[in-house]
């Protein structure tokens, strides 16, 4: 299988590196829009040719959109345009509904299967590909019954033979799911990392007492900022619910200390002790 990537970032770059390991593609093509990810990827042996994305779309069975979900909502209809009916052609992308509805009533809709791998790392670029990614984790498909059946196959076998575990869902619920599980955490770690930035001013004590725990916690914040203003805009409304109810919590730790409300602090911890029966 003839496979092209657009854009080599971690996403991208990681793919290839799993699908060449694993010899799932025969050869890999790339593209990116920034000259120096293209020099780095074919330095790095991540991809085996750089194309244009006309060529690449032209020759590949398998294309690949691992770009910002905005630029892959204009990319996506003129992808469809160009592709024959045996080409496939998926996202890796964060957001689902408005990709979707870019292209509801495009002829070549049941091409296209919008798909959401379940990795990722704080750090960006293909200096940060690896070719241990996406094993263990989940691999989302998104309205499956909008694509076609062989197409449906293909990913879900390529998924599988990644090392992945297969979910379904329709795009509104993927989008209210990663709103809750990833899109809050890195508002969470940016404002913290924020937060302390701003209160210590001696960045080597930050250094010398950060623990584990602090690390764990901030850790996201270390995350390509172009990247996240993405997906927070493509996906506000989930974001802004979701983080509502986390201002709503964090209120309530602060009364607690206020009012010294030792027995319900107590409870709020207990309660949340309950995400052990979810993330063992």
């Amino acid at each position: 299988m003839k496979v092209g990537i657009i854009g080599l970032g971690l996403i991208g770059g990681s793919l290839s590196l799993v699908l060449k390991k694993k010899g799932l593609a025969d050869w890999v093509m790339g593209t990116d829009a920034s000259p120096m990810h293209m020099d780095t990827a074919m330095q790095l042996g991540i991809v085996d040719q750089l194309v244009d994305i006309n060529t690449l779309v032209k020759e590949a069975d398998l294309v690949v959109l691992a770009i910002p979900v905005s630029a892959a909502n204009k990319v996506l209809p003129e992808i469809l345009d160009g592709i024959n009916s045996r080409q496939v052609v998926i996202d890796m992308g964060s957001t689902k509904r408005n990709l979707l509805q870019q292209i509801q009533t495009h002829p070549n809709r049941g091409r296209f299967v919008a798909t959401h791998p379940m990795w990722g790392t704080e750090f960006s670029g293909p200096q940060a590909a690896s070719d241990a990614a996406f094993a263990g984790k989940a691999g989302i498909i998104c309205n499956r019954h909008e694509s076609d059946e062989d197409a449906i196959q293909l990913v879900e076998n390529l998924l599988r033979q990644l090392g992945m575990h297969l979910l379904y869902m329709n795009a509104d619920d993927h989008d209210i799911h990663t709103a809750y599980i990833s899109h809050i955490s890195h508002i969470t770690s940016f404002a913290l990392a924020n937060t302390v930035l701003e209160k210590e001013r001696e960045e080597q004590a930050i250094f010398e007492l950060a623990s584990a725990g602090f690390e764990s916690t901030v850790r996201l914040a270390k995350s390509n900022p172009d990247t996240w203003l993405d997906i927070f805009k493509e996906n506000k409304e989930n974001v802004l619910d979701v983080l509502n109810e986390h201002i709503t919590q964090l209120r309530k730790f602060k009364s607690c200390l206020e009012k010294e409300n030792w027995d319900y602090l107590h409870q709020l911890m207990a309660h949340a002790n309950e995400i052990k029966r979810i993330l063992k």
